[in-house]
């Protein structure tokens, strides 16, 4: 049997002295957790639930946590559906304050490379650590699994009261047997051989993703303290990233597609591939997929 996701230890680790999060809203089921977090910053909505509360007017909605056990109508890259059974995964979004829109398309990359090395720490205290790989932009891999899909993100660029603010969905499979799972290309932690609770994972991530985001000069200055680094943190993001070196087909929501090889991300966010008709870039927003061109699922 699965159990329900234990919120008052995850507010109690998340909210609290050194970290920036401000508060965690729970819910047994949600259609959505990036629509909920997006009516919290709109304010149509008011905070739910006993660990929903101490946010002021002003800054309602950034730097909180949405949970939830069933997420019924969630979305991935270009309106793509993702469900999973009830407490098999994790559903989590959190709205993070921006300090210039511009970067904001690093920020479903550097989000992956958190979740990486969440997941790494996490499965190695475990005695079974697992080897999460990127695949630009948005997707992490397992390498332990035939580089099946652990988990996607999904980010939406949104402005409250004049600021910016990035809103970061991320859907991690937990325990899922290969039966539940709608696609072969899919895997989870538990079909990878780690077991780990939902919690833990939680909080090493969100740790993680406030750590990179702060290195990186991406949020804003109410967000967690720590020293700016943001080509060591983009160089990070690219030795981790298994697209890179690839011959890849960049597939278009033209119909048409790109192929050569993936040679870099570039400062925008954007990936760069190496064709017979030159160098061209190519922004998340503006590709359907990227595959190798051998096939595959890296």
């Amino acid at each position: 049997m699965r159990d329900s996701l234990d919120i008052e230890t995850v507010s109690a680790a998340l909210v609290t002295s050194g970290r920036p999060w401000r508060g965690v809203e729970f819910h047994p089921a949600l259609g959505s957790t990036n629509t909920r977090l997006r009516e919290l910053l709109a304010g149509t909505v008011r905070p739910t639930g006993g660990s929903a509360g101490g946010q002021a007017d002003d800054d309602a909605g950034l730097w909180w946590v949405v949970l939830t056990d069933h997420q019924t109508g969630g979305r991935g890259r270009l309106g793509r559906a993702w469900t999973v059974p009830d407490r098999a995964s994790l559903a989590v979004s959190v709205a993070v304050p921006v300090v210039d829109p511009a970067r904001s398309a690093w920020v479903p990359l550097l989000a992956g490379l958190a979740l990486s090395r969440a997941v790494r720490r996490l499965t190695a205290a475990t005695g079974h650590a697992l080897t999460a790989r990127l695949k630009w932009p948005n997707d992490v891999l397992l390498a332990d699994d035939g580089n099946r899909k652990l988990s996607g993100i999904l980010c939406e660029l949104v402005t409250v009261r004049g600021a910016h603010a990035v809103v970061v969905g991320t859907g991690v499979n937990i325990d899922q047997t290969r039966e539940e799972l709608p696609v072969d290309t899919a895997t989870s932690l538990a079909l990878a051989g780690a077991h780990v609770r939902r919690e833990d994972l939680l909080v090493a991530y969100l740790d993680e993703l406030a750590a990179v985001l702060a290195g990186a000069g991406i949020v804003a200055a109410t967000g967690p303290v720590g020293s700016v680094d943001a080509e060591g943190v983009r160089t990070a993001y690219r030795e981790a990233c298994t697209t890179l070196g690839l011959a890849v087909r960049v597939h278009l929501p033209t119909g048409d597609a790109a192929e050569g090889t993936a040679v870099g991300v570039d400062d925008e966010g954007a990936l760069v591939v190496r064709t017979a008709d030159g160098v061209r870039t190519f922004a998340a927003g503006d590709v359907v997929h990227v595959r190798p061109a051998a096939g595959g699922l890296a």
